[in-house]
């Protein structure tokens, strides 16, 4: 299945994490399809912490959702996340975006990402990636921003 993944730091060495990250993703299970360019963009949510980067990852995977959620958020804890503040400052977040045309609304997961049409620090590496995905809303996200500056590094 093809899936998106947001990741974002905005703490200590961002490239590594992000770099980091990516490269703890690829396993047999998970295969690299693409990967956009780092962005620069402001805080969404918490306001007073540092820039973060951005990218999104195109993945194509045999693993079920939750069990990439739960590979997702090991790799987090391997580099060093802590969750002690909603949307707060962290070496590395890897969020679940969109995972083929699955939607969920469970505790754990929900499918596609609540935020997804809002952030443009995930659109515009989204549209970097996939120029022609229609989103689960189905609109194109050609046609689609969100809030907040980005730039590209």
């Amino acid at each position: 299945m093809k899936a998106f993944l947001g990741l974002g730091s905005n703490l200590g060495d961002r490239g590594y994490y992000l770099s980091e990250a990516v490269s703890a993703l690829k396993r047999p299970a998970i295969a690299i399809l693409s990967l956009s360019r780092i962005y620069e963009t402001e805080p969404w949510g918490v306001q007073e912490q540092p820039l973060y980067w951005n990218q999104v990852v195109e993945v194509d995977t045999t693993l079920p959702p939750l069990d990439l959620l739960h590979v997702c958020q090991e790799i987090e804890q391997r580099f060093g996340r802590v969750r002690k503040e909603h949307w707060g400052s962290r070496t590395i977040d890897i969020d679940l975006l969109i995972y083929d045309n699955v939607v969920s609304d469970s505790k754990e997961l929900t499918l596609p990402h609540p935020y997804l049409e809002f952030r443009e620090f995930v659109l515009a590496p989204l549209r970097e990636i996939a120029p022609n995905l229609v989103l689960p809303s189905g609109r194109p996200i050609s046609q689609v921003f969100g809030e907040g500056k980005v730039f590209p590094l």
